[in-house]
């Protein structure tokens, strides 16, 4: 007797919604597609689509139902129907039944695309190269259409894809930071935190784990070494710093300057960062992160010094935009929560900064000694101001409420003086804009357009 194909319900017709019903096709199972809002479905998709509010009843009569990242897995439907016992999960568990290769696992509040691009961009020299994908905008499930099996994978992977996710084992593993964010989406950030964590829960013998140096990791890499798992550390530290020889990889402050580092061949390797044309300390800690992960996997110094010295970052992160006005323009509309911020006004001496949007009820309070001492002037965007202008004026800040970008590029180009304009928003952007892409797509273009009408 046949084996019974089997029949999914894909819930979110995104991008990801997309590829996993065209990986399900492919591979001869059946699908249906659910969403809440009205989308529609490319036109080689052949399958059913409903659209409304999800509805436990009918969804538990499916076989499989998988979730994609932007829906809550908390929502009360999801609830019942694991309850129920029903199969719910998302698109990473279906990736790892399907692809049993090497794979690097990067997560964090920020920097994972940043890091996650590097890893691919050194790693990609070596035979069979590497394929990229999850939250850095490819479905990770594109990397295996066709049959296909890299011979090695990077994911990029955020806590909505974590927390429904299970046998995940990375061969290596890393957390860059942690920030409680994503509010909106996890019930607390205990929650949140977990979802990161999940990472490592699988790892043992032979497998590598990497986290910051802070004292707030250290239960968690002892308790990986106790199960086999490599533990490395990274962070700041001084060149005469007894922490130094605690540190895999990181910056150095030396007496010519900081240097950034990572261990090679038993001994450690250096490069100046004043030679790396990416701006900012948090993208030199990410450049180091995947210096460590490449060195690992057996890729050249000379690779991997050659791709630090001509990376120049990624777009809307710390993005240099050219000159106008008399002035040097910097578009960091990525900076979504506060701690990416920071990173971006201690990378200036002084600039004039534009900052606000969704807050998402982050607190701000940790921006006001920063901006304190790196804002000669801030100009604030976004439909309610009033959570930015308290920190502004908390932190001795000459400020503007400009409301929308166009208006604050116009302002922030009439003022005196020469400081760089950066536009770091702390910020979520779907109070005006779509994502974080659309909003620095708005920079460019009033900084281009200056001139003209406000």
């Amino acid at each position: 007797m046949s084996k019974p194909i089997p029949n999914n319900a894909i819930l979110g017709m995104g991008q990801t919604g997309i590829s996993l019903a065209r990986f399900l096709l492919q591979r001869g199972e059946q699908c249906e597609g659910f969403d809440a809002h009205k989308v529609k479905l490319p036109k080689d998709l052949k399958m059913p689509l409903h659209i409304g509010s999800f509805k436990a009843e009918k969804l538990s009569h499916y076989d499989r139902v998988i979730v994609s990242p932007g829906i809550r897995w908390n929502d009360p439907v999801l609830t019942k129907l694991r309850q129920e016992q029903v199969p719910v999960c998302g698109d990473l568990d279906l990736f790892l039944e399907n692809y049993q290769g090497p794979t690097i696992a990067i997560t964090g509040t920020n920097g994972k695309t940043t890091t996650t691009s590097l890893v691919e961009l050194m790693l990609e020299t070596l035979p069979g190269g590497i394929d990229a994908g999850g939250n850095i905008g490819t479905p990770m499930l594109d990397l295996l259409r066709g049959n296909h099996q890299p011979a090695r994978i990077v994911l990029e992977l955020s806590s909505f894809q974590l927390e429904r996710s299970s046998g995940l084992k990375p061969d290596w593993a890393v957390l860059l930071n942690f920030q409680s964010d994503h509010v909106d989406m996890h019930l607390t950030p205990e929650e949140y935190l977990a979802a990161k964590l999940r990472m490592f829960e699988e790892q043992g013998e032979g497998d590598t784990a990497m986290f910051p140096a802070d004292a707030t990791w250290n239960e968690q890499v002892e308790s990986l070494s106790q199960r086999g798992v490599r533990t490395l550390r990274f962070g700041h530290c001084d060149e005469n710093d007894a922490a130094l020889d605690l540190l895999s990889a990181g910056i150095m402050q030396t007496s010519n300057g900081p240097v950034l580092f990572w261990q090679q061949n038993d001994q450690r390797q250096l490069v100046s960062c004043e030679q790396i044309p990416a701006r900012g300390n948090h993208q030199h800690m990410n450049m180091a992160v995947a210096a460590q992960i490449a060195a690992d996997y057996g890729v050249s110094y000379n690779v991997i010094r050659e791709t630090m010295t001509c990376f120049k970052g990624l777009k809307h992160r710390l993005e240099h935009i050219g000159m106008k006005a008399g002035r040097d323009w910097f578009d960091d509309s990525k900076a979504t929560n506060p701690d990416a911020a920071i990173a971006a006004l201690n990378s200036f001496k002084k600039a004039v900064w534009i900052c606000g949007g969704l807050r998402k009820d982050l607190n701000l309070d940790p921006l006001a000694s920063v901006a304190h001492q790196h804002a000669s002037h801030a100009f604030v965007i976004g439909k309610n101001t009033a959570p930015y202008t308290r920190m502004l004026e908390k932190a001795d800040v000459p400020h503007s409420v400009a409301g929308n970008i166009k208006r604050a590029v116009s302002m922030a180009s009439k003022l005196s003086g020469n400081d760089p304009v950066l536009f770091s928003p702390a910020a979520a952007s779907q109070d005006q804009f779509k994502n974080y892409a659309e909003r620095g797509e708005a920079f460019s273009n009033a900084i281009e357009n200056l001139g003209g009408a406000t």
